[in-house]
């Protein structure tokens, strides 16, 4: 199966090699990547001229205005030509060689599969600060404050076409409604592979202020409400218990 990977960028020029490079590391090569650029002022334009030619021609571009990067990521998703869909952010990264491989098994009877996620350190991408360590959805568990990462999301195609892609009034957390509507209100067959996709630099887009995190929180209750659900009491509390214990935990192993 052939699988598309999505980048949004807008001046990314600081961290994009490391994305790219990973991309080029991994041992599964059925695969695109979609570079689609918001109109970058920095040297990012040059990078992906660069590498283009190491990509034998599975990278692909698009520069132009867009209206943030949900928009983008949607116009990748309208590009894609691959079996599988996944969006790998220009300041992340892949944990190891073996990611896109794992995620080409993982979907051969199922419609999505997600797996773990690492945030490390802006400054020294070595040091991880924390962890999402995920489980495997079951009905209701997104009631519950579970969800996966959804830097490690990826579904088939066909359901992007059949459900949509992301709801862009959600200017944060329109990836948590995106899943929301996938994995709950639609029940798509899922598996979560026990293995760590992505490394995710502190302070992108929903990790680098306190305002973000609040609007985001604001934000999952009104996905709920968009796709029917009633949220029930104390949810916020059990959404953000484990992300802070785990947090505290890693925290005293550094």
């Amino acid at each position: 199966m052939k699988i598309s990977i999505i980048t949004a960028t807008w001046n990314s020029g600081a961290t994009l090699r490391d994305t790219l490079e990973s991309v080029l590391q991994q041992s599964y090569t059925n695969y695109e990547i979609l570079i689609i650029d918001g109109g970058s002022s920095d040297n990012t334009h040059d990078i992906v001229e660069e590498y283009i030619p190491k990509f034998d021609g599975r990278l692909h571009w698009h520069t132009g205005k867009d209206k943030g990067l949900y928009d983008a990521m949607n116009k990748g998703i309208a590009r894609a030509t691959g079996d599988i869909i996944g969006i790998l952010n220009s300041d992340d990264f892949y944990a190891d060689s073996d990611v896109l491989s794992r995620i080409a098994e993982g979907c051969r009877n199922v419609e999505a599969v997600y797996g773990n996620l690492d945030f490390v350190d802006a400054s020294d991408t070595s040091k991880v600060v924390r962890q999402w360590r995920g489980s495997q959805h079951r009905p209701g568990a997104f009631l519950k404050g579970w969800h996966p990462a959804h830097p490690t999301f990826y579904a088939r195609r066909k359901c992007y076409e059949r459900l949509g892609g992301f709801d862009i009034s959600f200017d944060v957390s329109a990836d948590f409604e995106l899943m929301l509507r996938f994995l709950e209100a639609n029940r798509l067959s899922n598996r979560y592979i026990p293995h760590t996709f992505v490394k995710m630099r502190m302070g992108g887009e929903s990790t680098g202020s306190i305002g973000k995190i609040i609007q985001g929180n604001r934000n999952v209750l009104r996905a709920f409400r968009k796709n029917g659900f009633k949220v029930p009491p104390f949810y916020l509390l059990r959404r953000l218990a484990p992300k802070a214990l785990n947090l505290i935990k890693n925290k005293m192993h550094i």
